[in-house]
């Protein structure tokens, strides 16, 4: 968490709209989610963000979760309702929202392929589905865990071949391939991707990944990872402000984060 841009986003956001509020990122060790929890709801902290590997975890101590968080077993955003911790998952209209008000592209009766299985891909699985694309392919090491991913999504959500990626409108990357620190990949072959292809990575930092690099060197529409953060940071935003979030400042602020050394 000590890396993550949220507090860059939100701060900024609640400055620019004059809230007294503020942001802190909290380092969380992996088996502690729940305490972190407990000591959330001591303290009165009224929304927290909740970062890997802790999602899951977060899902079975909250006091209940949204209908989208319960299908995902998966929590990326807590929201205090009264005396009730309420688990939230923002990431697949975060997903969409990049998609669709960033890069003018709408997933429905589209063919799309997504590489992974955790959290986060399991986000953007259902977020599709349910924005009624036409079929989403799942790729990734684990049959078992792949299967699992798709299932959650229902009949339009299968195990794919990593041939597909040259049939589908859409690609996202959403494992950590291509991150900081991570393998480079991409995590596809780079030789199936062409024109009239929209390439997502889900990963921001580096902003620039080989994914995206080689998509776009093959004439494909390359999207980062940044929108979707500012995207599901914005949805959280308004479950704990009820206001509307400044969404340009808040990309402002995150591009300004990442050119610094």
């Amino acid at each position: 968490m000590k890396h993550s841009l949220s507090p860059v986003l939100h701060n900024a956001a609640f400055r620019a709209l004059g809230l007294d509020w503020a942001y802190l990122a909290f380092e969380v060790s992996r088996g502690e989610a729940g305490d972190a929890i407990v000591g959330a709801r001591a303290l009165g902290i009224d929304g927290l963000s909740v970062t890997m590997p802790h999602k899951e975890a977060v899902a079975r101590a909250v006091d209940r979760l949204s209908a989208t968080a319960e299908r995902l077993g998966a929590v990326n955003t807590v929201v205090r309702e009264g005396g009730d911790l309420v688990g939230e998952n923002t990431d697949g209209q975060g997903f969409l929202d990049a998609l669709r008000v960033d890069h003018g592209f709408d997933p429905a009766d589209r063919r799309c392929v997504v590489v992974g299985s955790g959290g986060a891909a399991r986000a953007v699985i259902l977020a599709l589905v349910e924005a009624g694309a036409a079929d989403v392919a799942v790729l990734g090491r684990s049959a078992e865990r792949v299967a699992a991913a798709a299932a959650l999504a229902g009949r339009r959500a299968r195990p794919g071949s990593a041939a597909e990626v040259g049939e589908a409108d859409l690609v996202a990357n959403a494992t950590p391939v291509g991150m900081a620190g991570h393998p480079e990949g991409p995590p596809v072959d780079a030789t199936l991707l062409g024109p009239g292809q929209v390439v997502v990575d889900l990963v921001y930092h580096p902003a620039i990944t080989p994914l995206l690099t080689a998509a776009r060197e093959r004439g494909a529409v390359a999207v980062g990872g940044l929108g979707m953060l500012v995207h599901q940071a914005a949805h959280a935003f308004r479950l704990w402000t009820g206001q509307e979030p400044p969404l340009e400042v808040m990309s402002a602020a995150a591009v300004q984060a990442l050119a610094l050394p």
